[in-house]
């Protein structure tokens, strides 16, 4: 009998230990409630954008082939995603660049339809930047690895890799092979498509190389629910330099939390009253419409010579403000703005300046105030989001951009410029934006604007 019970004992040990082992070994169930979006059979529900590769269903898995003489082409969801995690594996050529295109957009406004946003990158080089974040065709890297070791090695040539991609609010995360990758928190773009690139290639590369995508799924309800913690530091993007901006040459002109820097334009400091600090946006309260009749137009407290200066702008309904350089305060000391040459920030339906001018719609946004008249064609963000302006001047030539695409450029001291100067409001100012050297001015024209992420790389 004894015998007997410990052998039976033995035995249920032993299935003990199977049965331990089995479910041990097993991953625990996956309750996320993902959607595929795309079928393994067609490409119903996507739309070719950009130049020409293709794309095709081979095997379960999407394949795009590159293309000589086309410029980089997109797979893009006609669906547009917001707060999403997104879940897909691909499979690249050692050869080639590509990534996945995230809140994503293509307007006619801008470059003809190009694809701008967010892009998760797949970097098979021996950089290995696979799912960093690089802003395509607009600021380029938000996000690159090149302090990520781990992520950096996680990356499998010639072997199928697998993204997780975590966008919620204005945090996007990413992994590789479930290696956390990049840690973003930035707000320019909310919501948009998906797209899957393939390449531009040169002369030196193959067409016909292959890059597949397979197992494309998302969830896109209660996303907080199923987010991961990432044990990365996050890099945020408001009022900061990028990696590549520092090595670019860039500096803040404002650092976010104080007035450091600036100045009134016709104080020895900053105005007491009318601009407010707060959330990181630098704001000119609204006042009634008047011109530097509240705290005044602010300055830096340094002169500018050969630069290139961006920051963004959010406007309220009706507002009027703009962005001056080369400016001289000693100039107009009494009523008024400051005097220099000015990107005109404006509501253009609403307020009535933008009708106006010596020049025909040299008072639109994104002019030379009363001078030159910006490109028609131009993509301005509704009231209430941020814009993007970005002033260079080098060697007098200057250029004035809005949401990345230029809408103006003229050669200051020229003749052309002149002539313009003495058909305008400032014909009595000699020599009228022709200083060597000047102030950057944000301005006080009565109307709530708010200003951040302001930057300047001298040149």
């Amino acid at each position: 009998m004894k015998d007997k019970q410990q052998a039976f004992f033995k035995k249920v040990l032993a299935i003990s230990v199977v049965l331990c082992i089995v479910s041990c070994n097993q991953k625990p169930k996956d309750d996320t409630p993902w959607v595929s979006i795309f079928d393994g059979k067609t490409l119903e529900g996507w739309t070719i954008l950009g130049g020409n590769a293709t794309y095709s269903v081979e095997d379960n898995a999407i394949v795009g082939k590159t293309v000589y003489n086309t410029p980089n082409t997109f797979l893009t969801s006609n669906k547009n995603y917001e707060n999403f995690i997104l879940e897909l594996e691909y499979l690249v050529d050692s050869t080639m660049n590509s990534g996945i295109q995230i809140r994503s957009n293509s307007i006619p406004e801008y470059f003809d339809g190009r694809v701008h946003g967010y892009q998760v990158e797949i970097d098979p080089s021996d950089r290995a930047w696979s799912a960093g974040i690089y802003d395509e065709g607009r600021r380029g890297w938000l996000n690159p690895l090149s302090k990520n070791e781990a992520a950096q090695k996680a990356f499998k040539q010639n072997q199928w890799n697998h993204y997780r991609i975590e966008a919620l609010g204005d945090t996007i995360k990413t992994w590789i092979n479930g290696v956390p990758a990049a840690y973003l928190i930035d707000d320019i773009t909310s919501e948009g498509f998906i797209g899957l690139q393939v390449h531009s290639i040169g002369e030196q590369q193959k067409a016909g190389t292959k890059i597949k995508w397979k197992n494309i799924k998302i969830v896109t309800e209660n996303v907080e629910k199923y987010t991961t913690v990432s044990p990365l530091q996050p890099i945020q993007t408001k009022n900061q330099l990028t990696e590549h901006e520092e090595k670019d040459g860039w500096e803040l002109l404002w650092d976010g939390q104080t007035n450091k820097g600036w100045r009134g334009a016709k104080l020895d400091d900053f105005p007491e009253q009318g601009w407010v600090i707060e959330n990181g946006e630098l704001t000119v309260l609204a006042s009634g419409g008047g011109e530097s009749e509240a705290g005044g137009d602010i300055v830096t407290e340094n002169q500018y010579d050969n630069f290139e200066v961006k920051l963004e702008f959010k406007i309220t309904e009706g507002a009027n403000s703009g962005i001056k350089y080369y400016v001289n305060t000693d100039l107009n000391k009494g009523k008024g703005s400051s005097i220099g040459l000015e990107f005109q920030i404006s509501d253009d339906a609403r307020h009535p300046d933008a009708k106006l001018g010596n020049h025909e719609g040299s008072r639109t946004i994104g002019s030379l105030y009363d001078l030159i008249q910006a490109d028609t064609i131009k993509h301005v963000k509704p009231i209430g989001e941020w814009n993007r302006a970005h002033i260079i001047s080098n060697n007098n030539h200057v250029e004035h951009w809005l949401n990345g695409a230029k809408m103006l450029e003229y050669e200051r001291k020229s003749d052309a410029y002149r002539k313009l100067v003495s058909e305008s409001k400032y014909i009595t100012w000699p020599q009228f934006g022709e200083a060597d050297k000047g102030n950057i001015l944000l301005q006080d024209h009565g109307d709530r604007v708010s200003f951040r992420n302001i930057k300047i790389k001298q040149l």
